[in-house]
């Protein structure tokens, strides 16, 4: 079983947090643990007709994002890694930082420590210096930075097609690999 932990911030895109938890849904093989903010709550509302038990419905395990006691908190915890989807530039600074100042942090700093997949899908345009120096940093301690940008060889017709072509790059960075979407295959 591959459990993957999944971190909702406060920045404007939870339909790919949704997209995310719908494909993972779909795979027996995978398990996923959800820990939201309470932005990411108020954007789910104000972006998408989901409720939020609905999304919690997707999650196999959902989290409090102020439970710094639960499992997904300590490096004993074995899994495959963490999405952050979408990924605040508040958040961005935190882990760059090792704050740890709510479970979405401190579970992205344990990911680093115990050197597993990190992926971080930010959401913020223009970026700042700073949005830029902090996701180096996390790109230099091996975090993979995949920012919602939309492919057009595939010929997208619909918000979902994007949405759907973003979350299988996530998915590639955990070495899964769905046809969800149309690949690049030369010209």
């Amino acid at each position: 079983m591959q459990k993957i932990i999944i971190g909702v911030t406060g920045a404007s895109g939870t339909i790919y947090a949704v997209d995310l938890l719908r494909q993972l849904k779909a795979l027996p093989g995978v398990e996923t643990h959800l820990v939201m903010s309470a932005w990411a709550t108020k954007n789910l509302a104000l972006e998408t007709d989901e409720t939020l038990a609905d999304v919690k419905a997707l999650a196999d395990v959902v989290y409090s994002d102020r439970d710094q006691g639960a499992a997904i908190a300590s490096g004993s915890f074995l899994n495959a890694g963490m999405v952050i989807v979408p990924a605040s530039m508040k958040t961005v600074a935190s882990v760059a930082y090792g704050f740890g100042e709510n479970l979405i942090a401190r579970a992205a700093d344990v990911t680093i420590k115990e050197q597993r997949k990190l992926v971080i899908v930010p959401r913020e345009t223009p970026l700042s210096v700073i949005h830029l120096e902090n996701l180096t940093k996390l790109a230099r301690l091996g975090a993979q930075i995949i920012p919602p940008i939309p492919a057009f060889y595939n010929r997208p017709q619909t918000i979902q097609d994007l949405v759907t072509h973003q979350t299988m790059k996530v998915l590639d960075a955990f070495g899964i690999h769905r046809a969800t979407d149309r690949r690049w295959e030369g010209d």
